[in-house]
């Protein structure tokens, strides 16, 4: 990334970063900004979290792997991420109406991963996320052989898991992105 772009990135996800401390308790930017420093690939994936609509920021050590967690905190389901089936399988199985693309492919593509099911309640913890909008999560493969994909979204105040056909999308499901750095 040009060096223009990298400022810019870090600037807003600095900026993020300090006006959410409540997603990363006891955690600091400097140590964040070494990390990526370390790992400069890592910010081109965060570059497309941020240009997709995802608003990465924080939410997580992990002091096993001594990483830090990012993940898309924007509101709703990221805008640039939507209309988009579970997998490529999926989308080549339909015959007529194909999406664009899938979350797997373009996840794959990021060099990200869409939250677990357990990852996204994790995210819920965190603020109230997709109350208009609902987000692929990663399906076990019991489920996907069958020709499922599941889905998460936040209503009534409660975290709903549902299952679709893979090869479904609609305007307002995407799928959120996590990064370790």
């Amino acid at each position: 990334m040009k060096s223009e772009r990298t400022d810019g990135l870090l600037e807003t996800l600095k900026t993020r970063f300090t006006q959410n401390m409540h997603r990363h308790t006891g955690l600091d930017w400097s140590s964040v900004q070494a990390k990526m420093a370390a790992q400069p690939d890592k910010l081109r994936s965060l570059a497309e979290m941020e240009r997709t609509g995802g608003e990465p920021d924080v939410v997580g050590y992990d002091a096993k792997t001594r990483m830090f967690i990012f993940c898309d905190c924007a509101p709703e389901s990221p805008a640039g991420r939507r209309s988009l089936c579970y997998d490529g399988a999926a989308r080549a199985a339909r015959k007529e109406h194909k999406p664009a693309g899938s979350a797997l492919e373009l996840a794959a593509a990021m060099g990200v991963e869409l939250l677990t099911e357990q990852q996204y309640r994790d995210l819920q913890k965190l603020g109230e996320f997709d109350r208009k909008t609902s987000s692929w999560v990663q399906t076990p493969e019991a489920i996907r052989a069958r020709g499922g994909a599941l889905f998460c979204d936040r209503r009534y105040d409660h975290i709903f898991v549902y299952h679709n056909g893979a090869e479904s999308y609609y305007a307002a499901r995407g799928f959120r992105a996590r990064l370790t750095v």
